[in-house]
């Protein structure tokens, strides 16, 4: 019985052990995701200053609601170089793996940040075509519709690894409709693909979370801390693509225009 006892004991320990660290993990991935956020809606801020001029004298340019640019938001809306701060952040998703299969977790937090700056130079045009005020707004709804999500998905007892699949694929539909709709130009169309984006970002989120859970659970065991480090950029990068898609459909129909 005693021997018994003692068994219990330990199998106690090393769940409380597990549950501390998978809070630590979760923690480090949400911090490293919030950090992310910070800088894109820093860089989207200043660059958006830095590109506009209510001074007729000094610009160079203007955009399509009448704002007047300055050389440099002449070159990055205007010129051809708007096409390479658009596709960067893409080509750096696709070699976010090699990053994480070859580089330190230092190095792969220090990409991610990379990556966040151009992500919030490609988006600084939001602060020219919406208010401020509905800019704000919707990100408050968007943080709190990531904050349930995420925790539904931390909590849940259900397994929904099966979303995976199909929210992919919902993704990449999304994506089609967009291409499609930018010879359309069909406002119904781009309602409805701001509604789906909604609830499939808003399902990924879940999926995400539950999924990077999953994973820390499936590896502690073996020790590799600097394994579990890159992990929680990887989760962060996922999040973060979640939350910032969340909110850019989001305000596609919440937002209010200059």
């Amino acid at each position: 019985m005693a021997e018994y006892n003692t068994i219990r004991a330990a199998a106690g320990a090393r769940a409380a052990q597990i549950d501390e660290g998978l809070r630590a993990h979760m923690n480090k991935v949400y911090g490293t995701m919030s950090v992310g956020m910070l800088i894109t809606a820093l860089a989207a801020w200043a660059i958006s200053g830095l590109a506009t001029t209510t001074d007729p004298s000094a610009a160079v340019g203007q955009i399509g609601n009448g704002t007047l640019l300055t050389g440099l938001g002449a070159a990055i809306y205007t010129s051809p170089l708007r096409w390479v701060i658009m596709f960067a952040p893409l080509l750096m998703i696709f070699g976010f793996g090699a990053v994480m299969r070859r580089a330190t977790a230092q190095a792969a937090q220090l990409f991610f940040f990379v990556f966040a700056t151009l992500i919030g130079v490609s988006l600084s045009s939001i602060f020219i075509f919406y208010t401020s005020v509905s800019i704000v707004q919707t990100f408050l709804v968007t943080a709190i519709a990531f904050a349930g999500l995420s925790l539904w998905g931390y909590t849940t007892k259900k397994d929904i690894s099966g979303w995976g699949s199909f929210l992919i694929m919902g993704v990449i539909g999304l994506l089609v409709a967009m291409i499609i709709n930018i010879f359309l130009q069909s406002p119904a169309i781009m309602f409805a693909v701001s509604i789906l984006g909604v609830l499939i970002f808003a399902g990924l989120t879940a999926y995400d979370t539950q999924n990077i859970k999953n994973e820390y659970l499936a590896h502690v065991a073996q020790g590799d801390q600097e394994w579990l480090d890159k992990s929680a950029v990887s989760g962060a990068l996922n999040l973060y693509l979640d939350f910032l898609n969340m909110f850019q459909f989001l305000l596609m129909f919440l937002g209010n225009q200059e």
